[in-house]
């Protein structure tokens, strides 16, 4: 043990190592974190009463974190403050965990912070019944996602104010950088054999399945009558810097961690400021004077905001719902609403009908995005995970931790009953009609400003023929395209993912369609009229510094996965405001 130093000192100079009493006895997850890396209720007291902020931003997920990220970057001297409203859970994305953490996905993990209308409640299988919940944890939604980081097209983003679709355009690539984006036909690209078959040993290999389908797909996607394009996936799943394995999903934890003791060794080196995180804090309301936010009402006290922007990076709902309540002047907050409605389907088809069937491996991946559109210019697109395994039983664990889409994948009873087969997992998504007058967040006066607000969702015509379009288009790809001998040799799985059956007739509308949303846009959507939500800006229509980051801004919302045009604009919001001192005048 010589020249090792092993401390456990605790916080008090008079009492440690058990003298001259034992001390504390009752240490948690959240006390360790608070003691290290967040504010304990001390720190968090004094730098209430004493401290001021540049910025003050409330979320620690995607957003949160490219907002601070992109601005002490610029500015390591910005203060920054972090407010999360959940306590610490996990440290990173729960795929790259031990598989048992898969069971935290959904159930307690998610919170609903709305009344669900009941006409959306009420309604029948195979209709929209009901919108995916928040995840109030820090790190929130990026501890659980599919991490799919497509670049949306100009067509695509219908209805957007030309300055902020450059705007996106013009950050895809530093967000993607941040993300860790990689195209899945690029993570095991120019490997040698011997290096594809050691990586084999430890994880799926993205190789010959993931080209040989791809291109496939590319060059019959005339065949299908809906699509638009196809690509390898993107995916936020390439290796970090301070990753250390190859393939790991991007969350936000550890990576803000990092961000924070790095500004904690500049600030005592004179060269920084302390990017402060305080955690299991609720904002209630936003208190204000004169069109100005002074003060934030919160459920560990009240915080003077000073001269700082308030940036509300904090998911689609709870921000408008905090809007709602705290400025119910600002126009429109609410009043529209888009998502994504989703069909999932499981397919098979023999693997020997494959020209590549001999040179697979024994497990091998292939992810792939192919967008839509239907006759009314409404889209939709589809995540396919395509699984090879000729060893399901063994492959088991690293079939689950490496699979592309964290939700839509196959089950161990499908797995196993396709020994033979490439197993076709698709995950559909379709684009919410943006101008149904049935789809709104409003204020309901309960007494909890948390979660005052009623949220409704009814499909429409329009949606009832965009989910027409994409569950046709779907099996227009795997019968017409995906499959080299036609829709003969396609085979659908039936029934519960565990108990059900493989059969060859194409699974009901009700079996395939799933009811619950994802992907919730368009609470305050951004614009250049007067009347508008948000400013171009990122400013909250009528208040000098209160600004919004995520996908409420959506104008549209179409079908394409948000994340990464998301921490785009966050990090032009960023770049905006440190470079006109904080003033957010648009540039």
């Amino acid at each position: 043990m010589e020249g090792i130093i092993v401390s456990a000192v605790s916080s008090s100079q008079n009492f440690n190592h058990g003298f001259p009493t034992p001390g504390p006895q009752d240490p948690s997850p959240q006390k360790v974190m608070d003691h290290v890396f967040f504010l304990s209720q001390e720190e968090w007291k004094d730098v209430r009463e004493t401290e001021q902020f540049d910025h003050i931003v409330i979320g620690s997920g995607f957003c949160g974190y490219a907002f601070a990220e992109r601005t002490l970057t610029i500015n390591p001297q910005a203060r920054i403050l972090v407010i999360e409203r959940g306590p610490f859970f996990l440290p990173q994305h729960f795929q790259n965990l031990p598989l048992p953490y898969r069971e935290t996905l959904g159930g307690l993990s998610e919170t609903f912070p709305w009344t669900l209308a009941a006409a959306t409640a009420n309604q029948p299988a195979g209709k929209i019944s009901w919108q995916h919940g928040m995840v109030p944890f820090y790190g929130g939604r990026s501890i659980m996602w599919s991490a799919w980081c497509p670049r949306p097209e100009e067509d695509e983003m219908r209805g957007w104010p030309r300055t902020v679709m450059d705007a996106a355009k013009a950050h895809f690539t530093t967000a993607e950088d941040l993300l860790n984006v990689v195209s899945a036909d690029q993570i095991d690209a120019g490997a040698s054999a011997d290096v594809v078959d050691l990586i084999n040993n430890t994880r799926p290999v993205y190789g010959i399945m993931q080209k040989a389908l791809q291109d496939r797909l590319a060059v019959g996607l005339h065949k299908i009558d809906s699509a638009t394009r196809s690509m390898p996936a993107p995916l936020a799943a390439a290796s970090g810097a301070t990753s250390g394995i190859d393939f790991a999903k991007f969350s936000t934890p550890s990576v803000l961690l990092e961000l924070s003791d790095k500004q904690q060794r500049l600030a005592a080196a004179g060269k920084g400021s302390p990017l402060r995180i305080i955690t299991d804090c609720t904002v209630n309301s936003i208190i204000q004077q004169d069109g100005r936010a002074t003060a934030l009402d919160t459920t560990r006290g009240v915080v003077n905001i000073g001269n700082a922007n308030l940036v509300l990076a904090m998911g689609t709902l709870p921000p408008a719902t905090l809007v709602l309540n705290s400025f119910p002047e600002v126009p429109g907050v609410g009043e529209q609403f888009s998502a994504h409605f989703i069909t999932s389907v499981v397919a098979r088809v023999p693997r020997k009908d494959f020209d590549f069937s001999e040179a697979l491996g024994e497990l091998e991946l292939a992810a792939i995005y192919m967008a839509g559109m239907s006759p009314a210019g409404m889209q939709y697109h589809v995540q396919l995970s395509v699984l090879s395994d000729r060893s399901p039983d063994k492959n088991a664990q690293k079939s689950e931790r490496y699979a592309p889409d964290v939700v839509a994948t196959a089950s161990l009873a499908q797995l196993q009953s396709s020994e033979d087969y490439l197993v076709f997992v698709c995950a559909v998504l379709g684009e919410l009609d943006i101008d149904n007058p049935e789809n709104h967040l409003r204020y309901s006066g309960g007494a909890d400003p948390t979660n005052n607000v009623t949220l409704q969702v009814l499909a429409n015509s329009t949606d009832d023929a965009t989910w027409d379009t994409m569950d046709e288009g779907t099996f227009q790809m795997l019968e017409r395209v995906l499959s080299p001998d036609g829709a003969d040799h396609v085979e659908y799985w039936h029934g519960d993912p565990d108990t059900g059956t493989w059969g060859s007739d194409r699974p009901g509308i009700p079996e395939r369609r799933v009811p619950g949303l994802v992907h919730e846009s368009s609470s305050l959507p951004i614009g250049e009229e007067e009347d508008s939500t948000v400013g171009t800006d990122y400013r909250l229509n009528g208040v000098e510094n209160v600004y919004v980051a995520g996908g409420s801004l959506w104008p549209t919302g179409g079908s394409w996965n948000p994340t990464m045009t998301m921490v785009a604009l966050t990090q032009d919001l960023a770049e905006r405001l440190e470079a006109d001192g904080g003033t957010g005048v648009a540039l």
